[in-house]
């Protein structure tokens, strides 16, 4: 009995169906064919029944299918140990971030990441920072760069980035633009301009307002905040952005938001399971974004540009 045939006979059992299994793993429908009847000889006994469309299970290919299963976990466990105790690294990660990222310290990290580690295949997804978080806690995304209000998810490992206030930006002729702040209501008697829900940003505005009663009208949404400025900046309304992400524009004016108590953070999330491979990335990750800040909005674009 060899490790190969188990994972034959999982896909067989997964798919009900020989040709779907091959296809599965990478082999001919012969071989794999040949290779569950070599297992069930070594095991004396019937495994797949192939008497009707489907391929399935006999009692005791169900009794098999749970062994199977954890003869494959503690295989992979194995070498988990031994890539760690070797200093080793390979596998597939896939790191999400929210549209329109430019926060060059997460790829300043893919990239000593990748030279470090080139047998780990590197995947990036794009998406707002809702989906990214669902992503993370079922397992399709191993890292994820997010946007939040006040802190990271609490069932999610989460390192902050930054944490910062968001502001209002206008141009020079708005009525906005010589106050010295604004207050939510106030705000309100504006169009305004922001990213849409599901990102951390809309989430800031939108439970800054809730906790005041009020319930923003946003009247234009974009996906990135670069396209958020330049709306406001033609005069379609007032920008609300967080104060890094306006921070280096020179055509708008930044009026703060004097009663937004929420936070914009800016976090790496992960889930609580790392494999050696994730453990090694969130390590350059570290060392790349170094220690979290709060910030007052004197920040570099490309560092915090996220939803």
């Amino acid at each position: 009995m060899e490790i190969r045939q188990l994972t034959y006979f999982l896909a067989v059992a997964q798919e009900a169906n020989f040709t779907r299994a091959a296809e599965l793993v990478h082999i001919s429908q012969p071989g794999i064919s040949a290779q569950i009847r070599q297992l069930e000889n070594d095991l004396g006994a019937t495994l797949i029944d192939r008497s009707g469309r489907s391929a399935t299970l006999t009692a005791v290919g169900e009794v098999v299918l749970d062994h199977a299963r954890a003869v494959l976990a503690a295989t992979e466990s194995l070498r988990h140990a031994v890539d760690e105790m070797n200093g080793l690294v390979r596998g597939r990660l896939v790191v999400g971030m929210v549209t329109a990222c430019t926060v060059t310290p997460l790829f300043d990290a893919l990239a000593a990441f990748h030279l470090a580690h080139p047998g780990v295949e590197i995947s990036l997804v794009e998406d707002d920072s809702n989906r990214l978080i669902e992503h993370v806690r079922d397992g399709t995304v191993d890292l994820a760069l997010i946007g939040a209000a006040v802190r990271p998810p609490d069932d999610l490992d989460g390192r902050q980035i930054i944490s910062e206030p968001i502001v209002a930006a206008v141009p020079a002729d708005h009525p906005l633009a010589g106050h010295d702040g604004v207050t939510l209501a106030e705000l309100n008697t504006h169009p305004i301009i922001c990213l849409p829900e599901g990102t951390g940003i809309r989430a800031v505005l939108d439970q800054s307002s809730a906790a005041r009663g009020l319930k923003p009208v946003v009247a234009l949404q974009a996906s990135a905040p670069g396209a958020v400025i330049n709306l406001a900046e033609r005069g379609l309304g007032v920008a609300v952005l967080s104060a890094s992400m306006v921070a280096s524009c020179e055509t708008l004016r930044t009026v703060p938001i004097t009663d937004a108590d929420v936070p914009a953070v800016l976090a790496l999330i992960s889930a609580p399971t790392k494999s050696p491979a994730l453990r090694e990335l969130l390590s350059h990750c570290h060392r790349s974004f170094g220690e979290p800040r709060a910030e007052d909005g004197a920040v570099s674009s490309s560092r915090t540009s996220a939803e």
